[in-house]
């Protein structure tokens, strides 16, 4: 979902970080327990360092919801996991954004219009109620609304394989959107061929594909994908490997499958970050994910050897919006009695998103 963020006031550009650092602080201190800071896993360090909690969307999803005493909650990820926090926390707290452009790329690759027009077309040739749509939870409200109308459910990259089982227990078919490859890697995960598997693409009729292999294919997936994990390949792992003789090598399941299957191992934010952990001392681990997580993992873990798999990797674009004057101005804006940014879904689109958001919890 695309959004629009005003001009950050001219007092607020080009403040020294070391004065933005101290003036965080200082407003965290005046707003106290009235304030809880999300921030996720790509955020950069001099954001992390000021969370009251990180992780990844799934874990902050959960924890907006545990956070019932908190009036503000300042949610530094991008849009669509703030409309998920403000969908399960109660009208009487604040979801804020503290730079409302910053998006998903992902998530703005299927909207409602485009999602709605491929099930009037799936309906045109078989009986949708044999249909799950399952959405990935990097989408807006108004698409966890309509899974939730439909009876489908949300999916994380840590349960998507119980999401899909659960749609085929309920179906004969997924519709998984918006990232195809976790949804390729997920049915492969759960025995399916890739020949059990079509794209729909939103720009050509039936999504490009022939009446008879959409009536055939277990899953219709969306033509769209994360623009940090697309750029990993194989041939960066091979080059891992010959440069690093025992290497790791652990990828997240929103890389091609081609990748997936070249790596060791596979796994959502959360996972990479348990295994990357837990390892011995002296082990060496390449990594495709996002630069700041896998800098972040360095540092904390100096015994290993840990680097990401693509070293010219920029770092995700729109979470990068979050830059700490931006929250600083968020928060002195509070400190004040104002809220700007908030992130506000309206009940109509809430009731159907929050159903599908339960359904996600639950089996999870």
């Amino acid at each position: 979902m695309k959004t629009r963020q005003a001009p950050l006031p001219e007092f607020y550009v080009g403040l020294p970080e070391v004065e933005i650092d101290a003036r965080i602080i200082e407003a965290k201190k005046k707003l106290s327990s009235r304030l809880v800071i999300l921030g996720h896993h790509y955020q950069r360090d001099s954001i992390i360092r000021h969370a009251d909690f990180r992780g990844d969307s799934y874990k902050l999803a959960k924890d907006a919801g545990s956070l019932p005493d908190a009036e503000y909650i300042v949610f530094c990820g991008v849009h669509f996991m703030a409309e998920s926090a403000d969908i399960l926390t109660p009208p009487s707290q604040v979801v804020i954004l503290p730079n409302m452009a910053a998006g998903c790329s992902m998530a703005d690759m299927a909207n409602i219009f485009q999602v709605r027009n491929c099930w009037r077309a799936l309906e045109g040739l078989m009986d949708v109620s044999k249909v799950v749509p399952v959405t990935y939870i990097n989408s807006a409200a108004n698409l966890k609304a309509f899974v939730g109308e439909q009876g489908g459910t949300v999916c994380t990259s840590t349960n998507a394989p119980a999401a899909v089982e659960w749609a085929l227990q309920r179906g004969e078919k997924v519709l998984f959107f918006p990232d195809q490859h976790l949804g390729r890697n997920t049915g492969v995960r759960l025995g399916y061929d890739p020949s059990d598997m079509v794209v729909w693409d939103p720009f050509r009729p039936l999504g490009g594909n022939s009446a008879e292999a959409l009536e055939r294919a277990k899953f219709i997936l969306w033509k769209g994908h994360c623009s940090v994990h697309s750029r990993f390949n194989v041939g960066q792992i091979e080059k891992a490997r010959a440069e690093f003789p025992g290497v790791n090598v652990v990828v997240h399941p929103e890389c091609s499958l081609e990748v997936v299957e070249a790596s060791d191992d596979n796994g959502s934010t959360s996972h990479i970050i348990k295994v990357v952990s837990e390892a011995p001392p002296g082990t060496s681990w390449a990594v495709g994910t996002e630069i700041n997580l896998v800098q972040r993992l360095a540092k904390e873990h100096p015994g290993k050897t840990i680097f990401c798999l693509d070293p010219q990797i920029c770092p995700c674009s729109t979470m990068y919006r979050i830059h700490p004057s931006f929250l600083l101005y968020a928060l002195e804006e509070l400190v004040e009695g104002r809220v700007v940014n908030q992130v506000s879904v309206p009940d109509e689109v809430a009731t159907f998103a929050r159903r599908s958001l339960d359904q996600m919890l639950q089996l999870a």
